[in-house]
This record gives C-alpha cells, structure tokens and sequence, in this order.
C-alpha cells in the first residue's frame, strides 16, 4: 500500500452529503428516512478508506453515491475533478464513469447466469465499445489471469465455479476498462474465512500493480483493519469517526467506536456485557441531539440537545463527539 506521506490531492471529495428516502403512501402517512446525513470525507490515490458500522448505518448508500447508482438528495461529490451532483450532474458523471466501479456483496446475484464467462467479464468494454473481437478476446484472457483464474475458463458459466472464484470473475470485470477508483460493498462477506483472505490478498496485490484507490465497506473489523489506510466509522447514517487505521484500533476516540471494538471477541478475555446498550435508533425519527446519545454511558446535557460536528482532535483524525469540543 503506498504511504500516506506520498499521495497527492483527493480523487475523491465528498462534502456533506446526505440521501433521505421518502417511506409511506397507500393510506399510511408519508415519513422521510434519512439514510445518510451530512457525510464529508476524501479519498486519496492509491489508499483504500475502509467504511465501518452496522446493518442499516448508511454504509452502501455512500458506496451507490459515489458511483452514480443513486443520487444525492444534498451535499456534494467530487470524482477526478468533476462534480457529479447538482444541475450538471449526470453529464459531469459521463465524463468519469469509465474511472469508477462498483464489486457487490453477492458474485452469484452479480452475474447472468446464462451469460459465458468471456462476456460477463466484457460487458463493461461492450457497453464502452470501440473494441474488435480479438481485442475484446485477449483483453478477458488478460483479466482473468491478473485475478488468478485460467484464460481457459472464459467460455464456462458461473454456476461451474466456487463462491471465491465467482467473486474473482468479478472483480475481473470491474477491471475491463482500466478504473481508478472501486467501491467494494461487503466484498468478501459471503465467503468463508478462508476465501475471504484470498479475495482480500488479491485486492491489495491490484492495488499495489494497478494504483487503485478503493472505498471498502464491511461490517467486520477484522477485515476491515486488513485492509484499510484510513477508516470511517458510521452510525445511523452519520459518520462519527474518521482515522488513520492505526490511531483507530490503539486509540478509538468516540464512545461508538469504542464499543464497537470492545465487543470483539477476544477467547482470553471470555464473555463480557455489551459496552453499549440498547438499538440503533430509527432513521425516521432521530432523537435531538447527538444520535448515540440514549445509548452512549458517557453522555451529558448537552449530548441531549446539540448535534456534535465532525472536527478535527489530532492530525488527520475527526471526531464527531462533545467529550472533544476544548481539544
């Protein structure tokens, strides 16, 4: 992975950006569910910016964004120097799209189970056009030996292949057309522990030959630490702590992110109470103030009536949490 110290300026500039889906309709009142809020974060070249929460915390919402699969409902969105949110949004999307990529959670769902190999992988490079046939033919050959697999596959059809290599299979289409920049929603999370450290093996050794950027979600932090230069840390769709990997693990800030990392099982240390109690509150009726607030221990008067900004407490780490306002 390339260090820090080496990048340059953002690919990736989000600026509080939040998506609201309207709930309701046919005889029932219509609510506003407000799946992301006011998210702001870069992502730099060559680095992978890892996205930690629970089921329900925003996380693949941000991923859609990012690559135009869902629109912003506010904020903005800046990929390779083009803003693709407001008036020009979806001519502006046109001119990077090629650049951008998205690997879903599922590789069965992902592909057409009646399509061949050789043009499931293609698909991206048909759609771009201006290929031949023999172009398009060495071009999946090339694919699918830089993911590990034999060139010889391209003509079988996904069921003739295990869950990890369908994951390969693609990967190696995100790859077709030469991205820079790849959401990976829950990549490896529908395979077992040890198809999980070959997948993952193989994204940082893309990474490292291809200078690809990733935004990887997942709700294992394991994985996530594997993975990651820096990490997000979202909670009902707020992001309340963003780190280097490092400083995260030995020195969470936030009260969520310290639970989160204390309820890793650890055998040494054998059953332990939950650090936070209770549930994640519900998106369409967010208590005032700060969200963690009716679980967090730590919380006083003011966490109940004011909302904590993100705010830098130590180079290059953002907290969103009362505790640090005088830091």
């Amino acid at each position: 992975m390339k260090d820090m110290a080496d990048t340059t300026d953002p690919i990736i500039r989000v600026r509080n950006l939040s998506r609201d889906f309207q709930v309701g309709g046919r005889g029932r009142k219509r609510q506003t569910l407000h799946a992301v809020s006011d998210a702001s974060f870069d992502v730099l070249p060559g680095e992978t910016l890892g996205v930690v929460g629970e089921s329900g915390s925003g996380k693949s919402t941000i991923g859609r964004m990012l690559v135009g699969l869902l629109p912003a409902t506010r904020g903005e969105i800046e990929l390779f120097g083009e803003t693709i949110t407001g008036p020009s949004g979806k001519q502006a999307l046109a001119k990077v799209r090629h650049k951008l990529q998205f690997v879903f959670q599922d590789p069965h769902a992902a592909m057409n189970p009646r399509m061949r190999i050789s043009d499931i992988i293609a698909e991206p490079i048909d759609v771009r056009g201006g290929w031949t046939r023999k172009d398009r033919a060495d071009r999946v050959a090339e694919l699918l030996e830089l993911v590990g697999l034999s060139a010889a596959f391209a003509d079988r059809f996904p069921h003739e292949f295990s869950g990890g290599q369908r994951q390969r299979i693609v990967i190696a289409r995100a790859l077709a057309l030469d991205p820079a920049f790849i959401v990976c929603d829950e990549a490896v999370a529908a395979l077992d522990v040890s198809m999980q450290a070959q997948v993952i093996n193989l994204l940082m050794d893309l990474q490292q030959r291809l200078g690809l950027s990733y935004l990887f979600i997942a709700h294992d932090l394991a994985v996530v630490r594997a993975v990651s230069t820096r990490i997000a840390v979202l909670y009902a769709g707020e992001i309340v702590e963003l780190s280097d990997k490092r400083s995260l693990y030995t020195d969470p800030k936030h009260p969520y992110t310290q639970a989160l990392l204390a309820a890793i099982p650890r055998p040494e240390v054998g059953t332990r109470k939950p650090p936070i109690r209770g549930e994640v509150p519900s998106l369409l009726n967010r208590p005032p103030g700060c969200t963690l607030c009716p679980r967090c221990p730590k919380a006083f008067d003011r966490c109940r009536t004011e909302a904590p900004a993100l705010r830098e407490v130590a180079p290059g780490r953002k907290v969103a949490c009362h505790l640090y306002d005088g830091v």
